[in-house]
């Protein structure tokens, strides 16, 4: 039992590997619809800041943080939202040492939108599953995320997993 299951892991694991690059170019062309008087294109990580920046103003650093990338790559991927007229910095008053970013308030119903547009194919998909099928779909997500991050989900190091034996 343990081989055949271990062959069929392979074979899903294939299925989504073809699945998830067709997923996400219909993530972003939703997200080019719902966003196309935008002139800067968006990415990936441009929807994950501004759904941080959603909930409040965040420092730089703490941005980072929370999308687990460098202060670099935060700052280029907010210099883009900022060049799109979406964020707006401002030092901090309490330590001017620190930037806190936000959604400039012009934006907010703009960017409330886009981000509800442009998540709505997903919306829409896990709504036809059941509650336990939408937890068990979202703890596997969070379970490779951790794979790809070398972590378990309970924060410790992930045990790789043996390649299966292919067929001949």
């Amino acid at each position: 039992m343990s081989g055949n299951r271990t062959e069929r892991s392979w074979a899903f694991g294939l299925r989504l590997m073809r699945l998830f690059p067709r997923v996400m170019r219909g993530i972003r062309r939703s997200q080019d619809q719902a966003v196309a008087h935008i002139s800067v294109p968006l990415s990936p990580r441009h929807v994950a800041a501004l759904e941080h920046l959603r909930e409040s103003p965040l420092s730089v650093g703490a941005l980072a943080d929370e999308l687990d990338l460098t202060l670099s790559t935060v700052s280029g991927v907010l210099g883009d939202l900022d060049q799109a007229g979406l964020v707006e910095r401002s030092t901090d008053q309490t330590d001017r040492r620190r930037t806190i970013v936000r959604i400039r308030p012009g934006a907010r119903l703009a960017v409330e939108e886009w981000l509800d547009g442009a998540s709505a194919p997903l919306a829409r998909v896990l709504d036809r599953l059941d509650t336990d099928e939408r937890a068990a779909f979202i703890k596997a997500m969070d379970m490779l995320e951790a794979e790809f991050r070398g972590t378990s989900t309970d924060g410790g190091p992930a045990t790789p997993a043996a390649p299966a034996k292919r067929r001949r």
